[in-house]
């Protein structure tokens, strides 16, 4: 099949920022006298910062007055971080520009806020490589619920089972699915594997160069 544009997820993806998320978070919550426990991060991994926020409020209640609070002191802390601890994740800046040079209708569909976003991008210096770039911060509901996949596909005028989403958590690849795109999953060692996803997708890889050799060798894109 051939298709007409490309959708990438970005932390985790194209930006190795998950660990650092991790860190921030165990920051914030020991530094209010608490533990982080890992069953509580695994189940946060691709969801938006705000609904994160609500789950971290009712274990953890005094990290912040309310959900709102607890968003603010994360997002502050991610986007205070110096420049060189947020890295691409390997083959990202490859694929990116070979979408680019090919004139590859493309976006980022990201749960993390704009802020964020714009913030990351600019550190790897994809602003023109990849100029629409969509927070699900503005959608109803956030991954994995299809919202910010299906408006990504609406501005780039293309329909949804024409697009090719690129993902690497479970509550991502579950949105792109639900917006009946074809997902290729590159799960992020940091919190999950390959054998992870085998019960809800057939498209995993291991790394961002094996997606863009899948892409060169079978000509997916017309």
């Amino acid at each position: 099949m051939e298709y007409q544009a490309i959708i990438f997820d970005m932390d985790g993806l194209l930006v190795d920022s998950e660990p650092v998320w991790h860190e921030v978070e165990v920051e914030l919550i020991e530094s209010c006298g608490y533990r982080y426990l890992d069953e509580i991060r695994d189940e946060s991994v691709g969801m938006r910062v705000d609904e994160f926020a609500v789950i971290l409020q009712g274990h953890y209640p005094k990290l912040g007055d309310s959900p709102a609070a607890i968003e603010a002191a994360i997002t502050d802390r991610m986007l205070k971080l110096p420049p060189g601890r947020i890295k691409a994740m390997p083959g990202a800046d490859a694929l990116i520009r070979f979408a680019a040079q090919r004139g590859i209708p493309r976006a980022i569909a990201s749960s993390s806020s704009q802020a964020i976003i714009e913030r990351f991008v600019g550190l790897m210096g994809w602003e023109r490589l990849i100029p629409q770039r969509y927070s699900a911060e503005y959608m109803a509901r956030g991954k994995p619920a299809p919202d910010i996949y299906l408006h990504a596909a609406e501005q780039l005028g293309c329909a949804p089972e024409n697009c090719l989403a690129l993902e690497d958590s479970r509550f991502g690849t579950q949105a792109a699915l639900a917006a009946g795109m074809t997902c290729f999953t590159v799960p992020d060692r940091s919190h999950s594997s390959v054998e992870d996803f085998a019960d809800i997708n057939d498209n995993v890889f291991r790394s961002l160069h094996d997606v863009l050799d899948e892409i060169r060798r079978n000509r997916i894109f017309a």
